[in-house]
C-alpha cells in the first residue's frame, strides 16, 4: 500500500507568530516538503492546482517536472488536475512530457477543484462541470492511446488529423485518479475506464465515504475490470501528532482555529469526530486509518495533508518524520497482512502497466498469426492485418 502526503498549497499566516510567507516562500517550502518526504521514504507526494489567492501551485507540471529531476524514489502526482478549465489537448501534452521527464514515476488525478470563479475565468460555466469532465476526459483518452486523432465535442474547436506531441512513453498513458467527494457521476467515470477513485474526505464523515467508495467498487466489477475489491481506490487524510496527546492538541489547536479551510466553525473536538482529522499520539493516528478498511475494504493508496494552516516548515518536516518512521510501518504491519492475495496492494506502477501492454500486443500479434494460418497464408505473403496497417 502507497503512503503519502499532498498539498493543497495555501499561503496562510501563522497564528502563534503573526507571520504569512510570501508566495515564494511557499513554493519553496513545497519543494523542500516533497524532497524530504522522497528522503524519508513515503511513496508519494502529490500538489493540488489552483489559480487563486492564497493558494500557489498553478503549475503543477513545472513543479513535478524539477521534483523530477531532484528525488530519487517518490511517485509524483496532482491533487486536482483541473479537467473541466484545461484543455485537454494540453493537459495530453503536459502530462506526456512530464510521464518521460520522471521516466514513468508519476501518475495524475483529474478533479473539478473546490474554486466556483475558475470557470468564467477560462471561459467555462460552472453549470456544465460534470459534462466537462465528462467530454474532456473522452478527448484526453483518445489523444493518449491514439497516434492521430478527428474529433468533435461541444465545449471546444474540433481537432482534425491531430497528434499530441509527445507521445506518452512506452505508448503507455499514465495512469488516472478521478477524484470526486460527493459526485457519483466521477466515480462512474472512473469505473468506466478501470481509472482509479480518490475520495478526498478530508471534511466528511466515513459514512460518506463508504457509500461513495462502495458505490465506485461496484461499478468498477460491472463494467468487466475485475471484482469489486480490486478496484484501485485512495483515500485523502490529516493528522498532527505529537508523543504526548496532549501536546498535540495544544500545538495544533490555534492552527485549526484560525485556517480559513475549517477555522471559525465546528470545534476542534467535533471536527476531529466527524472527519479523518486527528490529533494526538502516533498510536492513535495509527488506529484511525488502520480501521479505514474496515469502511471502505483494502485501498491502494493513502495520502494525508499536512502542510497546511499556516504551519511552519520546520514542523511539517517534522510530521513527515513521525509519519515515515511511526506511523506507514505500523499501518503496514496491521493492514497488508489482512489484504486477500488477488487484491492488488499498490495502484497500477507504469512499468506494470507497460508490460500489460507489451503482452497484449504479443497476444494480438499472436491472434492475428492465427488467422492468417487459418486462411493458409502467412506474414511472408504480404498479408498485413487492416488494424494494424491503418496504426490504430
Amino acid at each position: 500500500m502507497q503512503f503519502g502526503i499532498f498539498s493543497v498549497s495555501d499561503v496562510t499566516t501563522d497564528p502563534t507568530t503573526g507571520r504569512t510567507p510570501d508566495d515564494t516562500e511557499r513554493v519553496r517550502s513545497m519543494m523542500a516538503i516533497a524532497q524530504h518526504a522522497d528522503e524519508a521514504g513515503l511513496d508519494v507526494f502529490a500538489t493540488g492546482e489552483h489559480h487563486n489567492p492564497p493558494f500557489v501551485a498553478s503549475s503543477p507540471t513545472t513543479m513535478l517536472g524539477y521534483l523530477a529531476g531532484t528525488t530519487k524514489n517518490i511517485v509524483l502526482s496532482t491533487a486536482t488536475t483541473l479537467i473541466t478549465t484545461n484543455d485537454p489537448v494540453k493537459i495530453a501534452e503536459d502530462y506526456a512530457m512530464l510521464q518521460i521527464i520522471a521516466d514513468g514515476r508519476m501518475d495524475l488525478m483529474m478533479g473539478r477543484g473546490n474554486t466556483g470563479p475558475v470557470y468564467p475565468w477560462f471561459g467555462k460555466d460552472i453549470r456544465q462541470g460534470i459534462n466537462l469532465a465528462l467530454e474532456n476526459y473522452a478527448l484526453l483518452r483518445r489523444l493518449w492511446e491514439e497516434d492521430v486523432v478527428d474529433w468533435q465535442g461541444k465545449f471546444r474547436t474540433p481537432l482534425q488529423g491531430f497528434t499530441a506531441t509527445p507521445r506518452p512513453l512506452d505508448g503507455v498513458p499514465p495512469f488516472v485518479w478521478h477524484g470526486s467527494i460527493r459526485s457519483p457521476e466521477i466515480a462512474e467515470q472512473a469505473a468506466y475506464y478501470g481509472d482509479g477513485f480518490f475520495h478526498n474526505n478530508i471534511f466528511w464523515p466515513t459514512s460518506h465515504t463508504q457509500r461513495m467508495v462502495q458505490y465506485y467498487r461496484q461499478r468498477f466489477e460491472h463494467y468487466g475490470h475485475g471484482s469489486a475489491d480490486q478496484a484501485i481506490v485512495g483515500l485523502g487524510g490529516q493528522f498532527f501528532a505529537r508523543k504526548n496527546s496532549q501536546d498535540a492538541w495544544n500545538e495544533f489547536r490555534p492552527y485549526f482555529d484560525n485556517a480559513p479551510v475549517y477555522g471559525h466553525g465546528p470545534s476542534m473536538e467535533e471536527f476531529t469526530t466527524e472527519t479523518p482529522l486527528t490529533v494526538g499520539s502516533p498510536q492513535q493516528i495509527i488506529d484511525r486509518y488502520a480501521a479505514m478498511r474496515e469502511h471502505v475494504g483494502d485501498y491502494q493508496r493513502q495520502l494525508f495533508l499536512i502542510d497546511h494552516a499556516g504551519l511552519p516548515l520546520k514542523t511539517v518536516l517534522e510530521q513527515i518524520d513521525i509519519l515515515a518512521e511511526e506511523i506507514v510501518p505500523a499501518l503496514r504491519a496491521e493492514m497488508e497482512p489482512k489484504r486477500p492475495a488477488h487484491v492488488p496492494a499498490d495502484p497500477p506502477s507504469h512499468a506494470e502497466r507497460a508490460a500489460a501492454a507489451r503482452a497484449d500486443g504479443a497476444a494480438h500479434q499472436a491472434h492475428v498469426a492465427g488467422d492468417d494460418r487459418w486462411t493458409g497464408k502467412s506474414a511472408e505473403d504480404g498479408v498485413v492485418a487492416p488494424s494494424a496497417a491503418s496504426g490504430r
